[in-house]
């Protein structure tokens, strides 16, 4: 196990991971710490797809669909302000 201080790991950070590899090396930074470790594998979990994410839309999609809906309300109270004239 090793502790350093933010100062010691920026300036040496290839040293510290190397280290990791084969040992805990914790950061110290004000009144918290943080764990440099080596991980087994590596996350990928965020990468594939779920089904909410195939079938979610672009920004784009969301721009046209509120375009033409925004569009239709501004039609629709132009037409009943000017009946109430």
């Amino acid at each position: 196990m090793r502790l350093v201080s933010t100062q010691e790991f920026s300036a040496n950070q290839e040293k510290y991971f190397d280290m990791a590899v084969n040992e805990q090396v914790f950061v110290q930074r004000d009144d918290y710490m943080f764990v440099v470790s080596r991980a087994n594998e590596p996350n990928t979990k965020h990468k594939k797809p779920d089904a909410k994410l195939r079938n979610a839309i672009t920004m784009d999609e969301v721009r046209d669909r509120l375009h033409s809906h925004i569009t239709k309300l501004f039609a629709n109270e132009s037409i009943s302000n000017k009946g109430s004239k």
